[in-house]
């Protein structure tokens, strides 16, 4: 696997990674009543996996042109920890609005 390659995945783990800890530290806040911090969690996680997603787009578009034809356990991984990433996104919104609910009494 060429260095380039070894960057890019590293980067999108690096990416990713920082996602998942701002999702989960959003459903750390909104179980503490902080729902403007775990809003604000939410927004620097979504911008992280934003670069990390923009990654792995730029590889997917090197494979389509042909310009990729390496794989390897480093860019599983990195795909396996975006996917992870992006569920817990959808957990985080699902936990933040359950703490809101309780919170509100209803």
């Amino acid at each position: 696997m060429s260095e380039e390659m070894i960057t890019a995945c590293f980067q999108l783990i690096t990416y990713v990674g920082t996602a998942r800890s701002c999702y989960i530290n959003a459903i750390q806040c909104a179980k503490e009543g902080k729902f403007d911090e775990a809003a604000e969690s939410l927004k620097m996680g979504d911008e992280a996996f934003a670069q990390g997603h923009d990654g792995h787009s730029d590889l997917l578009a090197k494979e389509a042109n042909g310009e990729l034809s390496e794989t390897g356990i480093l860019l599983i991984h990195a795909e396996d920890q975006l996917m992870s990433a992006e569920g817990f996104r959808i957990i985080a919104e699902e936990f933040i609005a359950v703490y809101k609910t309780l919170s509100e009494g209803r």
